[in-house]
């Protein structure tokens, strides 16, 4: 039996997951059965360098990103919080690194102009890769210097890209990944402002980011919201909250990592949608050490207010058939209080909450003698 550790914003929690050799235990373990679909990315190709993309001047009015899809989450609510922390605890001691402006707040010339922003980023080998609704830069992570020519905007990446909406439109939920195994850059966007929706995905050449990519773009049926990217051996793992008219479910997909990071033609495994199965995350390679060989790739989505979901995904790319996508293995954890707001300090302004769902990233680490 391995265990898993998982860190996350619930805390600390220990699932036993199942090698093929165990045995799952009936009382916690379910097979899943959700339609398996495999499609080719709609257009690949390999672009110019990204540093040579010219500086588009984006417009400066603000506007609003589509709602967020809520999920409603069963299980007790706004009560006292058991599990939160009432006082301070010792602090950590820290040393002070490098600190450089970030994209926004009208630095190097931009500011965001989507509201919710998105922000994300990544650190790679040499840089440092910033993206805030809808522009991102690329920065050297040893002196904080921009690069040349950056901010650019969030669809530069696939200018003159033969999947034209890849390239015109800019319609946000961007996702920045960094592979470490292969030292290879993912920068990917969503086209939902017409249809059939899209992900477009980039995938670097190199462990340069301002160079070229091989670039995709994938379809789906229905409005592919809340996009989250992982990285792992075997695939590029993605998921969705998808709709229609109403929530469907969430969507589990394999990327072909082989294929993509030798810019060639490449498909996407898909699991889903699944209606009990909402705002999944796929876990998200950290350290040097790779998952145990032929480990599937775990998911985890927020059940109730006392219990988590884990999946497991195996994709075989050679026979897709093979795939298969397992669980639930429930994993019961304090009971928490959900709530709408959140409040601040010294202002009755208070911020919008996302209670519904686990936080970007569910990071996995192998340690050799436990993951």
């Amino acid at each position: 039996m391995r265990y898993v550790k998982w860190l996350g914003i619930l805390g600390v929690f220990v699932a036993g997951c199942a090698d093929s050799a165990d045995a799952p235990d009936p009382a916690t373990q379910q097979t899943q059965s959700p339609v398996m679909t495999v499609s080719a990315a709609v257009q690949h190709d390999i672009s110019v360098p990204l540093r040579d993309v010219p500086v588009i001047i984006r417009a400066t009015k603000e506007r609003a990103e589509h709602p967020i899809g809520r999920i409603p989450l069963s299980g007790p609510a706004d009560l006292n919080d058991p599990v939160i922390q009432a006082a301070p605890g010792t602090s950590a001691a820290t040393t002070t690194g490098l600190n450089f402006p970030g994209v926004g707040n009208g630095d190097y010339g931009f500011a965001p102009n989507a509201a919710p922003p998105d922000t994300n980023g990544v650190v790679g080998s040499t840089q440092y890769v910033q993206w805030v609704n809808e522009s991102f830069a690329v920065f050297d992570k040893t002196t904080g210097a921009i690069a040349a020519g950056f901010p650019k905007q969030g669809n530069a990446p696939w200018a003159g890209f033969s999947e034209t909406r890849c390239a015109t439109a800019n319609d946000g939920d961007p996702i920045v990944q960094f592979d470490k195994a292969a030292k290879r850059w993912i920068l990917t966007q969503f086209v939902v402002s017409s249809q059939p929706f899209l992900q477009c995905v980039a995938v670097s050449t190199t462990d340069d980011a301002t160079g070229s990519y091989a670039r995709y773009s994938f379809q789906y049926a229905n409005f592919p919201d809340y996009p989250k990217l992982s990285v792992w051996p075997d695939a590029y793992y993605i998921t969705f909250n998808i709709f229609g008219n109403t929530f469907l479910g969430g969507l589990a997909c394999a990327y072909d990592r082989t294929k993509m990071l030798a810019g060639q033609a490449a498909t996407q495994i898909c699991f889903g949608p699944i209606s009990s199965f909402a705002s999944p995350l796929p876990s998200d390679l950290d350290g040097s050490t790779a998952p145990p060989a032929g480990s599937p790739a775990f998911f985890v989505n927020l059940q109730t207010t006392t219990s988590l979901n884990l999946f497991k995904f195996h994709a075989d790319f050679g026979t897709p058939g093979n795939s298969t996508f397992t669980g639930p293995t429930v994993i019961t954890v304090p009971s928490f209080a959900t709530a709408a707001t959140v409040p601040q300090l010294d202002t009755k302004q208070k911020l919008d909450a996302l209670s519904d769902r686990l936080m970007y990233r569910l990071a996995y680490r192998n340690f050799g003698d436990h993951e």
